[in-house]
């Protein structure tokens, strides 16, 4: 809730049964941090199909097959198309088998809500809200939302054993149970039948809540309108709704309209769990918000994110202003906090319960524990700041700087690593995605694993980020596992929402041909404006093919390599590609040149290179060249293609002595990635996508990290000061001198099973 990327979720649990309602980004790297165990998830559902709620559904689902017994099964609920989004998931989703796709439509019966689950414990119901189509555009099915109507079963009355046995003459033995059970009995001492309530106290109504997702005004008309929600209003025939949980944003819950339909359940809880509820500048992801804290103070130039959000960064005079004005006149009306509880059962524990929400961190307690822990650490500051002071020409690093960084503008481009972490999101780290910050000129995003939205967020604030994804020019994928692209509907469906009735273009796509299916099946559910590039289609001899070059059949790696072959397909992208090349152009990028690596089919790493340009004094400069390797083996691609690079950034999977599990599972070691930039003559390396077993920092040979440095999520790297970047290493090591190399044993499990899985 912090950052108002993704919905609230809920879960619904009992001793045998778990049952979660929304699956936004960020849910498994929230209960990740507050060790909620989702192994147990039966069913999963969703208020609408579009990626607010179900972002987070992809990584929970690969979580599930990867922890789960043999036979497991996992229901998925939704409104219409569910069954195209589950289906276009499947494609890199192993054990497809297990998920159970269960979607629905309006009742067939208006008075009546659908029943979805009935057993002994609990009966789950569904109310469709589809607002009218207008007749311009044609309705998309994460139009339609959902109120579910969650029914416990009643609770029996208390059996009255004396009453039984003194006056109607029942024995003690099986004729009790049986009476208790609902069932009829003859005396034993008398001529009469004994029925049930001749024994037992009345029933109580089982407890009931309603989720209701409502997220525009044109919702809010089917709301009041739906005839199967009266019975629950007026509590006729015992249906007294004790808690409502209010899903939707701000701006319809204060509406007159909306608060005038709350009152009718005057005696029900309301917990208003939408967007903009909260106050942001208390995170909900501790862990990494005091890693960023503190890599902020210890060193502001790489690390410009404070991990916490002052109050003017997140407009809280109007939320504040929401709350008090508005939802003061309902009695029983709370804002929604993480990990916030209604008791359904025991009975006599009816009700909120606050004992689990998590206390309020702010930077000034993260700052006083980090003075007190690491006193040194305010020196350390001050010589950090002395790098940025000294001539241009003293560095500790005997390498010549390269042409194109004499006196380069600030303003050129900044590499902000927004995901370090391999496989699935931690506590402390994200998975894959890479912001090309080219500032006026636009964006470029490399990869884009579950959360990468949050994470701009976080590096940005929820303006800035606003910002940072509607100047997203293109975005390239390199490889179909989830870690690496799902996020990226999330982040394709708001952009175009931020560029409604703006002209502008659509962005564009490069990635592994698998993709298009997931991303031509998800179009149906959400719009996301973008046109698709296969990354066969960007190698050096696909744009050597669209300029009509005589050596068409030229190659960026030599003659004879394992993979050449994989770029002699015939050209099918030809618009699009001419597309990308104007893009490119128009942002100071020369070239963008995907090239293959060694991981898994259609995997690709990428080369952009800058056009010539203007440094800060008006000399003619030639332009950067930057490397990403995406997830690889070492290979000769990557030397060839890193060539005199000015910066590569490689995956370093894991430390040095696991070589054996970097060669099974096709990733790199660290020492295997620095080898692989100094082969190729690289300025400077950068290291990313490391195992999850390094909560915090990687185990590292410092004797090869003289143009090297390790990533952090949010690290933002200037291109004016790639020159020093090496030298703030040793202080990384003093900030988490402390830190103990942990393994939390599920986590690691999981990760092995997935990365076998995939």
């Amino acid at each position: 809730m912090d950052t108002q990327d993704t919905s609230s979720s809920v879960l619904l649990f009992f001793d045998k049964q778990r049952f979660i309602f929304n699956a936004g980004e960020g849910l498994q790297r929230f209960c990740t941090e507050h060790k909620i165990k989702l192994s147990k998830i039966d069913h999963v559902f969703l208020s609408r199909v579009c990626s607010e709620t179900a972002g987070g559904l992809p990584g929970l689902l690969l979580t599930l097959a990867g922890i789960g017994e043999e036979g497991l099964s996992v229901n998925v609920w939704g409104p219409s198309d569910l069954k195209l989004l589950v289906d276009a998931m499947k494609c890199f989703i192993p054990r497809a088998a297990m998920v159970h796709t269960r979607s629905f439509g309006p009742s067939s019966t208006p008075d009546l809500p659908t029943v979805l689950v009935d057993d002994e414990v609990v009966k789950i119901s569904a109310i469709t809200l589809e607002p009218p189509r207008s007749e311009e555009s044609c309705s998309k099915s994460g139009e339609i939302s959902v109120v579910y109507v969650c029914e416990l079963a009643e609770i029996m009355g208390k059996f009255d054993l004396e009453k039984a046995k003194k006056v109607f003459g029942v024995r003690p033995g099986p004729k009790y149970s049986k009476l208790q059970c609902g069932e009829s009995v003859r005396s034993d001492e008398k001529d009469i039948t004994v029925y049930p309530s001749d024994v037992m106290g009345p029933s109580v109504p089982g407890p009931i809540v309603l989720l209701v997702d409502c997220p525009t005004e044109s919702h809010v008309a089917q709301l009041l309108s739906a005839k199967s929600l009266e019975r629950y209003c007026s509590g006729d025939g015992g249906k007294l709704v004790n808690c409502l949980i209010h899903l939707s944003p701000s701006s319809v819950t204060s509406s007159p309209t909306y608060q005038s339909w709350m009152e009718r359940f005057h005696s029900a809880q309301h917990i208003l769990a939408g967007h903009q509820r909260k106050n942001m500048e208390f995170p909900i992801l501790k862990a990494s918000s005091r890693i960023a804290a503190r890599l902020n103070y210890l060193c502001p130039q790489f690390f410009p994110a404070p991990g916490f959000w002052p109050p003017q960064h997140v407009n809280n005079s109007i939320l504040d202003s929401t709350l008090s004005d508005q939802d003061s006149n309902l009695g029983k009306s709370i804002s929604a906090e993480n990990l916030l509880k209604f008791t359904l059962r025991p009975y006599a524990h009816l009700g909120m319960d606050r004992s689990c929400i998590p206390p309020e961190l702010t930077s000034s307690q993260v700052l006083d524990e980090l003075l007190s822990e690491i006193p040194e650490i305010e020196e350390k500051t001050e010589e950090i700041k002395q790098l940025w002071n000294r001539p241009n020409d003293m560095t500790e690093s005997n390498t010549v700087v390269p042409s194109c960084l004499e006196n380069i503008r600030r303003d050129d481009m900044e590499i902000v690593l927004l995901g370090t972490g391999s496989s699935q999101p931690s506590k402390y780290r994200n998975v894959s995605a890479i912001y090309i910050d080219l500032f006026s000129k636009g964006s470029l995003l490399l990869d884009c694993g579950e959360g990468t939205l949050g994470q701009l967020k976080r590096r940005y604030g929820l303006d800035g980020a606003d910002e940072a994804v509607r100047k997203l020019r293109c975005i390239w994928i390199s490889h179909i596992h989830a870690d690496h692209h799902a996020g990226l509907a999330r982040i394709l469906a708001l952009r175009c929402k931020l560029l409604k009735g703006v002209t502008h273009e659509p962005a564009i796509v490069v990635g592994p041909r698998s993709l298009k299916h997931f991303l031509d099946a998800y179009q149906r559910l959400e719009e996301l404006d973008m046109e698709f590039l296969d990354c066969r289609s960007t190698t050096k001899t696909s744009w050597a093919s669209l300029e009509g070059s005589s050596n068409a059949e030229s190659s960026l790696f030599s003659k004879g390599s394992p993979m050449q072959s994989v770029f002699k397909t015939p050209m099918t992208d030809l618009p699009c590609l001419k597309n990308l090349k104007k893009v490119l152009g128009e942002v100071g990028v020369e070239d963008l040149i995907s090239f293959p690596v060694v991981h898994c089919p259609q995997a690709f790493g990428v080369v952009v290179k800058a056009a010539e340009r203007l440094n800060s004094v008006g000399k003619r400069i030639p332009g950067w060249k930057m490397v990403y390797s995406g997830d690889t083996r070492p290979c000769p691609e990557i030397v060839e293609a890193s060539q005199d690079a000015t910066v590569l950034i490689h995956e370093a999977t894991f430390e040095d002595d696991l070589i054996d599990e970097a060669l099974a599972k096709n990733h790199s070691t660290t020492k295997e990635a620095i080898d692989m930039g100094s082969s190729a003559g690289v300025y400077r390396i950068v290291l990313t996508h490391f195992s999850q077993r390094y909560p915090k920092i990687p185990v590292i040979d410092e004797s090869h990290m003289h143009n090297t440095c390790i990533a952090f999520d949010l690290m933002s790297i200037n291109v004016a000061d790639l020159q020093v970047l090496p030298e703030v290493l040793p202080y990384f090591k003093t900030l988490f001198k402390d830190e103990m190399i942990e393994e939390d044993g599920d986590d690691v499990a999981v990760d092995e099973l997935k990365e076998n899985a995939l």
